[in-house]
């Protein structure tokens, strides 16, 4: 067994005994959604059934359940006689995906200024960042990049947009794949993160939303230049 298969299998058996507690075919496509979107799953990674299965105690009628759901997301693909595999993307899916994402983000600003936002969850993923960037463990940077959307999505107060925020994550991670270069991708979206953070907590909405615009705008440009492609 490869050492960075045994780590994830070994993070999603952490996840046995909720797996087992509850709708099991559900949580078990959560846990490897979780997985993906923390980086451990990259694009083309073949699913094993009986090492999965093994891991998180379920059977294999579970697991395919679960792979059901994750085809659904987009997430996984399954190939004739060969299996399932984490997907990769295209540069269609990166327009797709940024589409969304200003409509679901940006939105969640307008939300969050009608009331009083709890920005704990923006301020403990730009804390995360600042300590991963000086480890320089840059797939942890990323892991907080990924934390700091999810709290932003969740400023909406809606259980639906943290769902559809959650499967987004995983297919940006499964794009932010194709960067080569994690330091230098990553390290510039934890400035980012520190202004809009500190916009918000001045209360300062409009230009939040405007500074988020810009920020995704940018990075759709960036990644899409890894296809070669342009927004």
């Amino acid at each position: 067994m490869r050492q960075d298969e045994a780590g994830w299998l070994g993070t999603l058996a952490e996840a046995r005994e909720s797996v087992q507690q509850t709708s099991a075919s559900g949580r078990v496509a959560a846990a490897l959604r979780e997985r993906i979107i923390e980086g451990d799953l990259r694009p083309g990674t073949r699913l094993s059934e009986v090492k999965i299965g093994h891991a998180l105690g379920v059977s294999r009628n579970t697991l395919r359940e679960a792979f059901q759901l994750l085809t659904h997301e987009r997430l996984v693909v399954h190939r004739l006689n060969r299996g399932v595999f984490v997907r990769s993307l295209e540069a269609d899916d990166v327009r797709d995906l940024y589409r969304f994402r200003r409509m679901l983000e940006v939105a969640a600003i307008r939300q969050a200024s009608l009331g009083t936002p709890d920005l704990s969850g923006l301020r403990a993923a730009v804390t995360e960042g600042e300590r991963a960037a000086r480890d320089e463990d840059w797939a942890r940077l990323g892991s907080a990049n990924m934390h700091f959307h999810r709290a932003l999505a969740g400023m909406a107060g809606s259980r639906r947009v943290e769902e559809a925020m959650e499967q987004a994550l995983a297919e940006m991670r499964l794009v932010f794949a194709r960067m080569e270069d994690p330091h230098a991708f990553y390290t510039p979206y934890l400035a980012e993160n520190q202004q809009l953070l500190a916009l918000l907590e001045a209360g300062r909405h409009a230009e939040a939303e405007q500074a988020l615009t810009t920020y995704l705008h940018r990075a759709e440009t960036q990644l899409l230049g890894r296809w070669g492609d342009t927004p």
